[in-house]
């Protein structure tokens, strides 16, 4: 299983006055829905469809977390579309969407997550290792550092949306 260490921002700006300024530079962008299909308080299973916004481009993933906070076990996979409707249609659940921007900023890649149905736009960034998360020192207009801050996960929204 993988670790995959990172800590998440509260952007205030957008992905479009970060290019105008100069503090980023749009590497790609992802249209995403995501649905969970198990959740505990230390553990996740969800799978995705991912539209690449340039390309059109489909792929599918499903994915087991577990943990919370700044490191946790990952492991991803593909899946065929065939899979991913199946899963999806069993559950009729309402999905999470958003679009994902991979960014480079001085040197390293962010993800910015811009959310449709709420008004949330989240910044990531991952880390080799947890002391070097620790030490990170983000700039200002990453804004405030929600990392650890649970009513921002992505399982926390989603669970949101199924009681709409």
């Amino acid at each position: 299983m993988a670790l995959e260490i990172e800590r998440k921002f509260l952007l205030q700006e957008t992905v479009d006055s970060l290019v105008q300024q100069g503090e980023i530079q749009v590497v790609s962008e992802q249209r995403i829905e995501q649905t969970y299909l198990a959740l505990d308080v230390n553990q996740e299973l969800r799978v995705r469809k991912i539209t690449n916004v340039a390309t059109g481009e489909l792929s599918f993933t499903h994915t087991f977390k577990q943990g919370n906070g700044l490191a946790r076990e990952e492991i991803e996979y593909s899946i065929t579309e065939s899979i991913y409707g199946q899963v999806v249609n069993a559950f009729q659940a309402v999905p999470l969407t958003k679009n994902r921007v991979t960014a480079e900023w001085n040197g390293d890649i962010v993800e910015i997550d811009i959310y449709d149905q709420l008004k949330l736009t989240v910044l990531e960034i991952e880390f080799e290792s947890e002391s070097e998360a620790l030490a990170f020192e983000a700039p200002e207009w990453f804004g405030k550092d929600i990392s650890d801050e649970r009513q921002y996960s992505n399982k926390t929204v989603w669970r949101e949306l199924q009681k709409k």
